[in-house]
């Protein structure tokens, strides 16, 4: 899960702290969406359920609910090839992956997990990801000797031990629509890429191989650590 859903989390996290990580710990399970967890009377199929009205994770109820709020892309859009409609949607639900019962599906990843991570100079890092919680994205908490920095994605919020003041900051950038995934994130990528080439800048690129190397090596000993119940040393 963390390599195939949070290698961002984990290549941001690492580039923050500037130093080598030692060691990591991590715990985590499918402890809910499993067929043990299935509520009596459901269906394979959200479009066939007698719990389906009283059922949290009903794919009509989350889906459409983001079509009335106005979302039409991600996580919308997925579900679709074309138009986002109410019947396109319902057609997909009824038909396709993501309208299958959570508790039914083949799924043998974690829905939950936390990872404690311990850096070179004795700096640490958790990291929290979990399918049970309201957030549609990332919550970042920095705390730092001077101050603490918070961020969504949205807006990045400064305190100041001293001053007892904060500053915030609005970082609700948006690229063009085929860029948008990873909020924003795609567009402000291939734009410092594309910039780094043509103006020959190799300052612009801030990572490479090595680092996208040494996170898979922290999530694979994350997983180690998790299927084994132990600190692994790195």
């Amino acid at each position: 899960m963390l390599l195939a859903k949070s290698c961002h989390d984990i290549d941001w996290i690492h580039y923050v702290m500037n130093k080598r990580c030692t060691s990591v710990s991590s715990f985590g399970d499918l402890f809910h969406f499993n067929k043990s967890s299935r509520p009596h009377g459901a269906g394979e199929r959200c479009t066939a359920c007698s719990v389906e009205p009283d059922c949290p994770y009903s794919a009509l109820r989350i889906y459409f609910r983001f079509l009335k709020q106005g979302v039409t892309g991600w996580p919308v859009s997925i579900l679709v090839d074309g138009e986002v409609t109410e019947e396109s949607i319902l057609q997909a639900i009824r038909r396709g992956p993501y309208g299958r019962c959570v508790y039914e599906c083949d799924n043998d990843v974690v829905d939950h997990q936390i990872l404690n991570l311990e850096f070179e100079g004795g700096g640490t890092a958790s990291f929290v990801m979990t399918g049970f919680t309201q957030a549609r994205g990332r919550e970042t908490r920095l705390f730092g000797t001077k101050g603490e920095i918070r961020g969504d994605g949205k807006r990045v919020e400064v305190y100041n031990f001293l001053t007892d003041s904060s500053k915030v900051i609005d970082t609700s950038r948006k690229g063009p629509s085929s860029l948008a995934g990873h909020g924003g994130g795609d567009y402000l990528l291939m734009e410092a890429f594309v910039t780094a080439i043509a103006e020959n800048r190799p300052d612009l690129i801030l990572s490479g191989p090595e680092e996208t190397l040494e996170s898979h090596l922290i999530t694979f000993s994350a997983e180690a650590s998790r299927r084994e119940h132990k600190t692994v040393s790195l």
